[in-house]
């Protein structure tokens, strides 16, 4: 039988005519995609560096806070941070962080100066030696040096008698940028005269970084407090101030005055004139010193170091959304009662339902309530702005800003004393911005938690996958079979 030829359809240039039509088409599509891809990366490399990373670290290293963002989005000034950095070395939280600034604000610029290019250029602003990576943020005439070691801190873990790093370069940076731009800096006057205990180094540095400036004023040598006084500081007095000056500082109140004390009990009794001022807006001190009987509200197995609940305000929100603690120490209860005056009373924390004040004071043998003593709770904290716009923070401990307490509690109190002062002067913007850890954080389980996660991980599981694999494998077959 003779096999029949099929007709060709085609002839063979018409086939290669086809292949190379179909590979023109597929190189000019590969160009327009490649074309397209270049334009989006070109596109993305212009956008601000917000839109285009996001920051998925556990402690927002990447991030800027709404504090900073006030700051930068209020500049009517040119500021220029000068970046003191040799070639390719470069810090990369550092460049991160700097073109933020740069997005956030036109009025932001920030210029590179290699030591190896310019080797004079920081001694204008600086004599100290300047180390890689370290910044000068200048405007106009004014300028401020950031050292790199003001950027990275080191600090002591008092837990593990260790040392831990954190990222401070964002509150360093903001506070450089508020000064330079600033024409006049809020005057705080803290008060001596009175045994007055001296600020803390820690509390006093972060004053300073907070581009306040400290005067001392005693009310003895002037006739009524400066005019230009933020606000008023009392820390720690060990002695009782006197009937004119209560009379100044009451005024001072008054009339629009802000005021800030941190002031517990003393050995020498209790200080009546200063606490009078609280007994003018419906706060009465109480006698002695607060110990507490639940077991949640004290630290370190003493009673007297409190750990009180933090009632919810713009002075103590900051704390209670990141989970802090405050620390207070030998404290005076403070009991709010009805005021009916023209002020008003907002506790910020309160010792529990199971405290009590010790009305031996300093005197005291035992924890345990005994006859005489004063039912909790208390408030070891308070804010009173009168109707005229005066306003008083009062902390009832002397030394819950002391080193070894604000360390205790990972800095809150140190925080919390800030948030006070910052709005006292009317700095909200200045409200602590915390450094950041780049310590790691370690997961820590049992042995028998363990032993379960290595059952489940290399046995159980992959014997789960072989055996779904096998039974895909038996029902395609099945299938097949079925089929044929």
């Amino acid at each position: 039988m003779k096999k029949e030829k099929l007709p060709q359809i085609f002839g063979k240039n018409e086939r290669n005519g086809l292949a190379l039509r179909g590979g023109g088409y597929s190189l000019m599509a590969t160009a327009i995609v490649l074309a397209i891809l270049i334009v989006i990366n070109i596109l993305v490399s212009v956008m601000p560096v917000s839109l285009t990373k996001f920051d998925i670290s556990s402690s927002k290293l990447y991030s800027i806070t709404s504090n900073t963002k006030v700051v930068v989005n209020n500049l009517q000034k040119d500021v220029t941070i000068y970046w003191v950095v040799q070639a390719d070395k470069e810090d990369e939280i550092l460049t991160n962080l700097l073109s933020k600034y740069e997005s956030l604000s036109d009025h932001i610029q920030v210029v590179k100066k290699n030591p190896d290019v310019f080797p004079s250029f920081a001694q204008q602003y600086t004599d100290e030696t300047v180390e890689n990576n370290s910044l000068i943020v200048e405007c106009g005439d004014k300028s401020r040096y950031i050292s790199y070691n003001d950027i990275y801190l080191q600090n002591a873990d008092l837990y593990s008698y260790s040392y831990t790093t954190s990222f401070d370069g964002e509150g360093a940076i903001t506070s450089a940028i508020d000064y330079v731009v600033s024409d006049v800096l809020p005057q705080v006057y803290a008060l001596e005269g009175h045994g007055e205990a001296e600020l803390p180094d820690s509390f006093a540095e972060q004053i300073r970084k907070e581009n306040m400036e400290v005067q001392s004023l005693s009310l003895l040598t002037v006739d009524e407090i400066p005019g230009d006084a933020a606000c008023v500081l009392i820390y720690g007095p060990t002695s009782d101030i006197s009937k004119k000056e209560l009379d100044m500082l009451a005024d001072h109140v008054e009339n629009g005055g802000k005021l800030l004390v941190m002031a517990g009990p003393v050995e020498s009794g209790p200080l009546t004139n200063l606490t009078s001022l609280l007994e003018n807006y419906g706060v009465t001190p109480q006698e002695g010193i607060v110990v507490d009987g639940d077991r949640a509200h004290y630290a370190f197995g003493y009673p007297y170091v409190l750990l009180p609940d933090i009632d919810s305000s713009a002075i103590t929100d900051s704390l209670l959304d990141a989970g802090y603690h405050a620390i207070m120490p030998i404290s005076q209860g403070l009991k709010v009662t009805n005021y009916s005056g023209s002020a008003t009373v907002t506790e910020l924390l309160t010792t529990s339902e199971e405290s009590f004040s010790k009305t031996a004071g300093f005197a005291l043998s035992t924890y345990e309530k005994e006859e005489g003593d004063l039912d909790g709770p208390f408030s070891v904290a308070v804010d009173i702005e009168t109707d005229g716009g005066g306003r008083m923070i009062w902390f009832s401990s002397s030394d819950f800003l002391n080193d070894m307490y604000n360390a205790y509690s990972s800095g809150a109190n140190g925080d919390l004393a800030m948030n006070a002062l910052s709005s006292l002067v009317g700095q909200s913007e200045a409200m602590a911005i915390r450094s950041k850890s780049l310590n790691y954080n370690y997961l820590t389980i049992s042995q028998s938690t363990s032993t379960l996660l290595k059952v489940l991980m290399i046995g159980l599981f992959p014997l789960a996958y072989l055996g779904v694999g096998i039974g895909v494998i038996l029902v395609r077959r099945k299938k097949q079979y079925e089929t044929v």
